[in-house]
């Protein structure tokens, strides 16, 4: 028998780059209320007392970004300076410009039909930027996502969870959680070990917030038959974890993309997520990626698939579609290319248009993962090209 172990880890929304997520893709919903054609590439940091917001963003509407990043910062939980870390008081500095005409070009009509007339609308618009963009699935997991970074994310939702509804009122914003997975001949077995890492107030000992988080957290989202005599608990194994948030470290938008994503278990292009448009094809074509990933598991065609795009700044079509199966898939990965190209319009105005992204869906991203989300309605979440997929099956 072949034994393997893989790990993931996830942060509640009181990380510290969690926090510039959340506050990057707040600003960017606000500014789609009101302006659905808005270009927007919004980047946060924070440290002990200031949050920065800067970027480069074109729109017709008006938001109050100092106001925001206040309600933001308070609904997260730090609403006390105790915390080293207060909505209310904290500093707010912004330095934000238009995006830049050369970048808009690009977008606003695509190479391939600059000096012609097209009245196909999906051809005029060119990608954000040139780069590469992954989407996975599997069959580990209802919501077909791999299993550790399942847990992992449910994990620390149920941190902030016990902590809001004041099951455990002493822990405070700032975690992480981290699940280690034991696999037999690729096949899942147990769970390995759990980290568990929490902020909380000063009076309360290390043995309680060990007995409560394993009870209360950890029990009541690992499922009891993963779990046996062997699996390893770690609970705040550095000891003390009451200076936490932007007061125990700095954060910055777009610093947790493995954990926004599959966990390491795929590959990642590099391009984070919050804070932009879906004109730009790191956030969008990876979403699309996910959607063309999970509908072919779905269909039936493989129990893995990863899906890899790639655009050039200003082109409408990918330079390039390529998938992987790892071998599990019921035919070769370019007879299941083939499919793809019947069955999905990969250019980003078809991706915007299907996926229908111009919306303030964003902010609930920003925390416990973009993909494989049972709490949240994603559309790219949507198993809605199944039949179509079969349909192509010989």
């Amino acid at each position: 028998m072949a034994r393997r172990l893989f790990t993931s880890e996830s942060v509640t929304e009181g990380h510290p780059d969690k926090i510039c997520d959340q506050i990057s893709d707040g600003i960017l919903d606000a500014i789609l209320e009101q302006d659905k054609n808005a270009r927007v590439a919004c980047e946060t940091a924070v440290t002990t007392g200031i949050v920065f917001v800067m970027g480069e963003i074109t729109t017709k509407g008006y938001v109050d970004i100092p106001k925001l990043v206040r309600k933001i910062v308070c609904d997260i939980g730090y609403t006390r300076a105790k915390y080293g870390f207060d909505g209310e008081t904290c500093s707010i500095v912004t330095s934000i410009d238009e995006q830049s005409s050369d970048i808009a070009g690009g977008v606003n009509v695509a190479l391939e039909v600059r000096g012609e007339e097209n009245n196909d609308p999906y051809a005029l618009t060119g990608a954000g930027d040139q780069g590469m963009m992954f989407g996975y699935a599997c069959d580990e997991t209802p919501e077909f996502m791999p299993m550790s970074i399942s847990l992992a994310h449910k994990l620390a939702k149920k941190l902030t969870d016990v902590r809001k509804e004041g099951l455990l009122p002493y822990l405070r914003p700032d975690g992480k959680t981290q699940v280690t997975v034991e696999y037999i001949d690729d096949k899942i077995a147990r769970i390995d070990a759990i980290v568990v890492s929490t902020q909380h107030d000063p009076d309360v000992t290390q043995e309680q917030i060990r007995n409560d988080i394993i009870k209360y957290v950890i029990k009541a989202v690992v499922p009891e038959n993963l779990l046996d005599d062997d699996t390893q608990y770690f609970v705040n194994p550095s000891g003390n974890f009451v200076i936490g948030g932007p007061n125990g470290d700095s954060g910055l938008t777009g610093r947790k993309i493995i954990v926004d994503t599959y966990g390491g278990v795929a590959r990642h292009g590099g391009g984070a997520f919050s804070g932009k448009d879906p004109t730009k094809v790191d956030r969008s074509a990876c979403y699309a990626a996910r959607y063309v990933a999970k509908n072919l598991v779905a269909a039936g065609l493989a129990s893995k698939c990863e899906i890899q795009l790639a655009y050039a700044i200003g082109m409408a079509n990918p330079v390039s579609v390529r998938v992987d199966t790892y071998g599990t898939g019921i035919m070769s990965d370019d007879k299941i290319e083939e499919i793809v190209g019947k069955v999905f319009d990969l250019r980003p105005a078809a991706i915007i248009d299907k996926l229908d992204l111009r919306r303030p869906i964003y902010r609930q991203t920003a925390a416990y993962g973009h993909f494989g989300r049972t709490d949240v309605d994603l559309p790219w979440e949507a198993l809605d090209k199944v039949e179509e997929i079969k349909s192509y099956i010989k």
